[in-house]
């Protein structure tokens, strides 16, 4: 055997080289002198069926879930697609079983490639007045085709078999009886010559409706089955249904039996990963055996329907400004408070928006409504939502929790809806004084796990001006990552303070680049300190519990953005928290002016109002909120599980991870 052709045969066939024959041996065709081997994959016989589960049991829409198996198979092109039984939900009389017949075989009408039918207890149960010997079964045989069956495609037999046959003694057929679930000698006699026939075949694979290898359910007779399948030498497969959940019942005498779940039935849906969901069965059939994998559906993509403007409608509502409810109102006097917050919603994209709001609040007290609403948002149209509210204020009125709107958005598309990720819309606290219901002050801190916890401060709050201006926060870490945020509004704009490694550093973007003072020392784990970043106009300076540790000249106009301030971590590109803090942060000022030119003491008085445009102490309580206590209403919203915990130790002490200048 020459050379080539036995590394061909080993899968170890050398890359072409240049100047070889296009039309010689197979392999890879380059014109780069490159030693490296590549193995092609190997050449042979193969193909792929998929298998759908129940589709009755379950509600009329159940059909739309069918519709859509149909749609992703076709996407999926396997050469035949099986059922394991009961495909109209029956238990009626021939008018109304005729119906849904027609409406099953019109949705699986829609597949590109050839289907076939098993017969499960829905398509032959009768019910009504009537009622042949035989049930549905000359129905179903009329307009489905036969109880039982076998095929042959390339090189592979496939069986279906009838388990709904009735007791031979009484006539009578129930699932839930041992006695009407025995295959009759007719049957028996079928598969056996039938079996005989397909022993030369690579696979066989056989589907029923009832897995009645569950003894425990169906008797013992499926033992008569598997000793006929097991002789054959070549069964591979055993497909069942019915129990509308998936299940793989191992291996036995080297047949693999399973149970698949719903095609658009009746669903439990406990858990999708445990096998309860609507899905179907996709199997590869390959020289080296079968592959087998289960897809939900709806999960499988077109590619030719995700066009360019698809994706850049949803990348532009991605971007969009998270949408903001108003303000509450202040409550008037003590006893009921109630009013209106409104949320303005806008359609940037050519494509029309489906959009439903709803309210959550776990505070029983609470009156909020309408409790959803929906609205359809034509191509760069806008629209609003009005929520009313009423709650009691007053001696026993504690706020246990405050209300959230959940707005879910999906692109019209055709006729098909792509969702979009679904908001959560905390309505903001009255901008003014909050006594009236925040709960009292006690020195606190913000708590942050390092996974999501943070706080959101909206950029239209904020209303820095341009010009000099101080950023302080205290910091306890008890670990800092390669990129750690601590306040930060940058992304190629604005400014922050960061902690990233251990190092302290303060950035401002100055037009078009940053302009950054950082530490060259190293931050501690489990010590509180204070870190102030300064912008002057004419330098960028930093300070490390009141120490200048670092300058740099910086001049320009700040590059500004739309993103919210993120107090905790960075904030990425979608105004998303990013390099999230684990430890606490204190005493969070933003404040007009350069504060500091030279060594200071942190506990420094704070600034006149008038300079203030931010402060969190963190001390107030309000379900959900970071208060800002500058009077100017840029209130905080907590992220993640983010909490305000009291920052001295019990029995008055103070926190003994607090060093000298601690802001308490």
């Amino acid at each position: 055997m020459p050379i080539h052709a036995l590394l061909l045969l080993l899968g170890l066939a050398p890359l072409a080289r240049p100047g070889d024959d296009p039309a010689g041996p197979r392999g890879l065709l380059t014109s780069r002198p490159n030693p490296l081997i590549l193995p092609l994959p190997p050449e042979g016989p193969g193909f792929q069926f998929a298998i759908f589960g129940d589709r009755t049991g379950g509600p009329s829409e159940g059909i739309e879930v069918l519709r859509q198996a149909v749609a992703d198979v076709n996407l999926l092109a396997p050469d035949l697609v099986m059922t394991v039984g009961d495909l109209v939900q029956g238990y009626n009389a021939r008018a109304e079983w005729l119906e849904q017949m027609r409406e099953f075989k019109a949705a699986m009408g829609g597949l590109s490639m050839p289907w076939f039918p098993v017969a499960g207890n829905h398509d032959i149960y009768w019910r009504g007045p009537d009622r042949p010997a035989e049930e549905h079964e000359g129905d179903y045989e009329a307009h489905f085709g036969p109880l039982w069956y076998a095929f042959e495609h390339k090189r592979c037999w496939f069986f279906a078999l009838y388990t709904d046959e009735a007791d031979p003694a009484s006539g009578q057929r129930d699932f839930n009886r041992p006695e009407s679930q025995r295959m009759s000698p007719e049957q028996f006699d079928w598969l056996d010559r039938t079996l005989e026939a397909a022993r030369t075949a690579e696979h066989v694979f056989v589907f029923v409706h009832h897995p009645r290898w569950l003894s425990e359910r169906y008797g013992g007779d499926w033992e008569r089955v598997h000793r006929r399948l097991a002789q054959n030498g070549n069964v591979s497969a055993v497909f069942g249904g019915h129990i509308h959940r998936m299940r793989y019942d191992g291996r036995r005498d080297g047949i693999e039996y399973f149970t698949l779940a719903t095609v658009g039935g009746h669903q439990e849906g406990y858990a999708a990963g445990a096998g309860y969901l609507h899905q179907y069965h996709l199997v590869s059939v390959r020289p080296d055996g079968i592959h087998l994998a289960a897809y939900p559906v709806g999960a499988v993509l077109d590619p030719r329907a995700i066009t360019g403007a698809l994706s850049e409608a949803a990348e532009t509502l991605a971007r969009q400004p998270r949408p903001r409810f108003s303000p509450l109102p202040q409550p008037a006097a003590e006893g009921r408070w109630q009013g209106q917050s409104r949320v303005a919603l806008h359609n940037p994209t050519d494509f029309p928006l489906e959009l439903r709001l709803s309210l959550d609040c776990r505070d029983a007290e609470w009156l909020l409504g309408p409790e959803h609403q929906h609205a359809r948002l034509e191509p760069g149209a806008t629209g609003e939502f009005a929520l009313a509210f009423g709650r009691r204020l007053g001696p026993g009125a504690e706020l246990s929790d405050w209300p959230v709107g959940r707005l879910e958005r999906a692109l019209v598309h055709g006729q098909a809806l792509v969702p979009l990720p679904a908001q959560d819309l905390r309505l903001p606290p009255p901008a003014g004084p909050l006594t009236a219901f925040a709960a009292p002050a006690r020195p606190a801190c913000l708590r942050l796990d390092g996974r999501d916890d943070g706080v959101r401060v909206e950029s239209d709050a904020l209303a820095l001006p341009e010009g000099p201006f101080t950023l302080e926060v205290w910091v306890l870490a008890e670990e800092f990552s390669e990129r750690q945020g601590l306040v930060a509004k940058t992304e190629s704009a604005e400014f922050g303070l960061f902690a990233s490694g251990g190092r302290a550093s303060f950035s401002v973007h100055l037009d078009g680049s940053y302009a950054t003072a950082q530490d060259a020392g190293s931050l501690a784990v489990g010590v509180w300190t204070h870190l102030a970043g300064v912008f002057d106009g004419a330098q960028v300076r930093l300070f490390v519990d009141g120490r200048p540790v670092a300058r740099r000249p910086a001049t320009g106009s700040r590059t500004r953005n739309d993103l919210p301030l993120l107090i905790g971590g960075d904030v990425d590109a979608s105004g998303a928290l990013a390099s999230p803090l684990r430890g606490a942060l204190d005493e969070v000022l933003l404040s007009r002016g350069a504060r500091y030119a030279e060594p200071f003491s942190p506990d420094a008085p704070p600034p006149p109002a008038g300079e203030v445009l931010l402060s969190f102490g963190f001390d107030e309580r309000l379900p959900g909120w970071a208060l800002d206590r500058s009077g100017r209403g840029a209130h905080g919203e907590l992220l993640g599980g983010a909490r305000l915990e009291p920052a001295a130790l019990e029995g008055g002490q103070s926190n003994s991870s607090r060093g000298p200048g601690s802001p308490r």
